[in-house]
């Protein structure tokens, strides 16, 4: 018979593996029907929950997509390798960030969840600001170190201190981000390439 901290560390482990399920079926929920169309109650009816029953394991609509964005980058990482912790495993910055931008393109509804909630989150009294403040720190940390393996390597000009390149890469890939929402002919990927281009040193003359 188990005791009552065994159960409780088995409720434990329920709740976690629930919200779990909701975070993943809520992505696809999003990239399938669109941010506007991802109610609190489609997104409950997915994993067979009532709204109250969803927000159970959450503080507040808010926090649940601050969540599912989490989620979201969780899952880049591996797919992608857009957050690898050893700067060392991305010998070649542009391709994950090429593949990233690429995928982005087919999952609009979280593209528009990210850019909505991003501006809504300037407010330091957002459930999501902490998140995306986080979240840009981590992603800068992991690009500037990049950013130095390939001035090292000479594959990207060092006319540009690394910390001030990953802003302006982060920049650049939230800015078009809504350039593309606006227009949806805009090539994210291929703008992005075209950026990498111009931060590649001219080769050197063989003589």
């Amino acid at each position: 018979m188990p005791t009552p901290q065994q159960g409780r560390r088995g409720s434990y482990a329920k709740g976690v593996a629930k919200r779990e399920e909701i975070l993943e079926r809520a992505l696809e929920v999003i990239a399938r029907e669109g941010y506007r169309g991802a109610s609190v109650k489609e997104l409950a009816d997915a994993v067979g929950l009532s709204q109250a029953g969803l927000l159970h394991y959450f503080d507040s609509k808010e926090e649940l997509f601050a969540e599912i964005l989490r989620k979201r980058d969780e899952l880049d990482a591996v797919h992608f390798g857009a957050g690898a912790d050893d700067p060392g495993e991305l010998p070649d910055l542009r391709e994950p960030y090429l593949r990233l931008t690429r995928h982005n393109a087919e999952v609009p509804g979280l593209v528009q969840l990210f850019s909505r909630m991003s501006v809504d989150a300037a407010d330091p009294q957002h459930p999501a600001h902490r998140f995306f403040v986080d979240r840009g720190e981590a992603l800068r940390t992991i690009w500037t170190a990049a950013i130095a393996h390939e001035q090292a390597e000479g594959r990207m000009t060092d006319r540009v201190a690394p910390e001030t390149l990953a802003r302006v890469l982060q920049a650049v890939a939230d800015g078009l981000q809504v350039q593309w929402m606006l227009d949806p002919s805009v090539d994210m990927a291929a703008t992005i390439g075209a950026l990498f281009e111009a931060l590649t040193p001219p080769p050197k003359d063989s003589a």
